[in-house]
């Protein structure tokens, strides 16, 4: 935890679990300062644990304060996150801008934070009026209620996005595959067309080109590896009922004979 990421401020929190579930949603995204204001289930607490589903980290550097200006005291610039208009002169930001003008806080070197009101009330105005912004979200007017979680879970993540340069951070990515030869593929078309052939397939027989050129183009777009080249090429062995590659038969002979389900 260093000054280089917000504070995530919950005021006057009511429900442990909440506590617990924001605090996941804040390890999600590699955020680890939480302060609570004033909440009415301290910390440690059971449900909360239980809540974090292994955020322990977050919950055991979550720091109390007794009242909201002691919790942004030490702060030079604070977004306050609402549902709904205020009618005061501040500012108000989407979560992309917010994020942004957190890190430029950020790499001056300034602490920042982001505050979420009480479960069912949200902030009063006058907790309002003690931030710099309003950070709001475009969500539908018809059902804009948000629980803590899922606020902070937002702001986390756009908060870890804007960090990326330009990079995904996903944890995994496809898998690297071999796409097969030239050689592989058309012993591939050979060997299909072959047996469609032998299946009576291509019928009118003046059609047989066009039909050819069809399935071709198709197998093309697939951009197929050379793993799935063998298995479609297996595959219409199996369907011609030639031979397999030699292997050991349950009596544990070798044979190259297809198994058969009895």
């Amino acid at each position: 935890m260093t000054l280089a990421e917000p504070a995530i401020i919950l005021v006057e929190p009511q429900l442990a679990e909440n506590v617990g579930t924001a605090a996941r949603a804040m390890a999600n995204f590699g955020l680890g300062r939480l302060r609570l204001v004033n909440p009415r289930e301290g910390l440690p607490h059971g449900r909360a644990t239980a809540a974090a589903s292994g955020a322990d980290h977050v919950l055991a550097a979550a720091e109390t304060f007794a009242t909201l200006g002691d919790a942004i005291a030490d702060l030079k610039f604070v977004f306050a996150t609402t549902a709904r208009s205020r009618e005061m002169a501040k500012a108000v930001r989407g979560p992309d801008e917010a994020v942004a003008t957190l890190r430029s806080f950020s790499a001056a070197g300034q602490g920042t934070g982001v505050l979420f009101g009480r479960e069912r009330t949200g902030l009063t105005n006058e907790e309002v009026s003690l931030a710099s912004e309003i950070l709001t979200l475009p969500i539908d007017p018809r059902h804009a209620s948000l629980n803590i979680a899922q606020a902070v879970l937002i702001v986390a993540y756009e908060w870890r996005r804007s960090g990326l340069g330009g990079e995904s951070g996903l944890p995994f990515g496809e898998e690297a595959r071999e796409p097969a030869s030239r050689v592989e593929i058309v012993r591939l078309f050979e060997h299909l067309e072959s047996a469609l052939d032998n299946a009576g397939f291509f019928r009118p027989v003046e059609r047989r080109s066009h039909m050819v050129s069809s399935i071709r183009a198709l197998l093309q777009r697939a951009n197929l590896s050379e793993q799935e080249v063998r298995t479609l090429r297996g595959a219409v062995a199996a369907l011609e009922g030639r031979p397999t590659r030699p292997h050991r038969s349950k009596d544990g002979t070798m044979s190259t004979e297809r198994e058969r389900e009895e």
